[in-house]
């Protein structure tokens, strides 16, 4: 028990720059007695004592204001961090080393009893603030959830999911998609990444395309002018005319997401 407890307050201090001493975690830190009181409520709805894990969890709601179900599963090393309105669903499942910020909710999208309805975080994983994952699927090792994100489908491991609904920022050669410094912390707070919104990407594409349509019906004019003018000469093509489709859609759908 001492154990775990030295981990709760260890992963509280490499994580958080505010924080200045175990003791200070220890009597200020509501992520942390969120933590505990759970696992309290967690072992009382696993023994049958549904009624009691239930009080302790709604005594824990209003001392900390992160609420979580005692049916829920969380892990080792997570850490909620200032995390006031958090609330957690009874089957959600929170691995190892997670990182959960304010307003996060880790909801589902069904109504039927007996079922895998909320979301499975694999290792860490950083979900930021006002972020929304709803429903019974998986998040992958090592992902991130942007702030005030939506996520309404699987993300994987070491990806970041951003916008409304998630659009998914792929990683990069098995790392995580916002690591852009070889030297830079394993851990990135409230999930940043430096990567475009995909949405952005797509819409880059589009502006690009265009702009190349206008230049390739601009060379097509001067083709005709040439051929009214009655010039039939082999050059009347222009040399950096287009006589072959370039448009990526497929490419600008998957960034898209659709």
């Amino acid at each position: 028990m001492f154990s775990r407890l030295r981990s709760d307050i260890q992963c509280i201090l490499e994580r958080d720059p505010a924080a200045r001493s175990s003791f200070e975690v220890l009597t200020c830190y509501p992520g942390l007695h969120a933590l505990w009181l759970h696992r309290r409520a967690h072992w009382c709805w696993t023994h049958g004592l549904k009624w009691l894990g239930r009080f302790i969890s709604h005594f824990a709601r209003g001392f900390t204001g992160i609420e979580i179900h005692p049916g829920a599963k969380i892990g080792e090393r997570v850490f909620f961090d200032h995390a006031m309105g958090v609330v957690v669903g009874e089957t959600a499942e929170i691995g190892d080393g997670c990182t959960i910020y304010q307003g996060v909710t880790l909801g589902g999208t069904s109504l039927y009893k007996g079922v895998k309805r909320h979301p499975t975080l694999g290792k860490d994983v950083v979900v930021s603030a006002g972020a929304k994952v709803l429903g019974g699927f998986e998040i992958g090792d090592g992902a991130k959830i942007g702030s005030n994100a939506v996520v309404i489908k699987p993300v994987p491991a070491g990806a970041t999911a951003v916008g409304i609904p998630a659009r998914i920022i792929p990683s990069k050669e098995g790392q995580s998609a916002d690591v852009t410094e070889p030297q830079a912390p394993k851990f990135t707070a409230y999930g940043i990444t430096q990567e475009d919104d995909p949405l952005s990407q797509a819409m880059r594409g589009l502006v690009e395309s265009a702009g190349s349509q206008e230049h390739q019906i601009a060379l097509l004019w001067q083709a005709i002018e040439k051929l009214s003018a009655g010039q039939h000469t082999q050059g009347c093509v222009p040399g950096d005319a287009a006589l072959k489709e370039q448009f990526e859609a497929g490419k600008l759908n998957d960034l898209i997401g659709k």
